[in-house]
């Protein structure tokens, strides 16, 4: 598979609460040009969701967000999902994704982890959370003595702030939910998700 860095240049952050709305928001997302969803863990529909989205929608290539154990890792790869990301990692939890078989992104927001992740034999990592932990100025000040990682910051990331974060070039995509706002999702206005997916889709660094 292409690395996750690759498939778009945003990768939706998605909080599901109600499994009959993960397949047509997804249909909206692909449509509008961002078929890499990541849905997080971090409600109960979420592994119902992964496994509609898989099924359903041919054009998405759904992962799992949220992902803070090996048993996350079995349940999320179980349900379908193409691609995992964590908000941080620990040995036990980095061992689960090596050996689930599908790419991975374990998040970092210090140098030290970042120098850990790559004696690792790891290269691509999720930076969270991004605004807080520093934002273009700290993944620029990385890209001096680390340029062999590659980066998908998340965190606090809206349409304004996008591009300057993909103009630098240890940075493959962003993650982000302001194509998802809530008032939308809840009057399941999915054309306007796919209006302001496919905004998002043409961003470029």
């Amino acid at each position: 598979m292409t690395s996750v860095l690759d498939l778009a240049p945003v990768v939706p952050v998605v909080v599901l609460d109600d499994v009959a709305d993960a397949v047509p928001l997804a249909r909206a997302l692909v449509a509008g040009g961002l078929p890499a969803i990541e849905v997080t863990l971090r409600t109960p529909a979420a592994l119902d969701s992964i496994r509609a989205i898989a099924a359903e929608v041919p054009g998405a290539v759904v992962g799992a967000g949220t992902v803070i154990s090996p048993a996350g890792v079995a349940d999320a790869v179980g349900a379908g999902a193409r691609f995992l990301v964590s908000p941080g990692w620990t040995d036990g939890l980095l061992d689960a994704m090596k050996a689930s078989g599908v790419p991975f992104l374990p998040g970092v927001s210090t140098t030290s982890e970042v120098v850990a992740l790559l004696e690792r034999g790891v290269s691509e990592m999720k930076f969270f959370p991004a605004e807080a932990a520093g934002g273009t100025a700290y993944l620029k000040s990385l890209g001096g003595p680390l340029p062999q990682a590659r980066f998908c910051p998340t965190g606090g990331i809206s349409l304004a702030s996008a591009p300057s974060y993909l103009a630098l070039g240890n940075v493959g995509c962003v993650g982000g939910s302001w194509m998802l706002p809530g008032d939308a999702i809840a009057a399941k206005d999915w054309a306007r998700v796919e209006t302001l997916a496919r905004e998002a889709a043409a961003l470029r660094g």
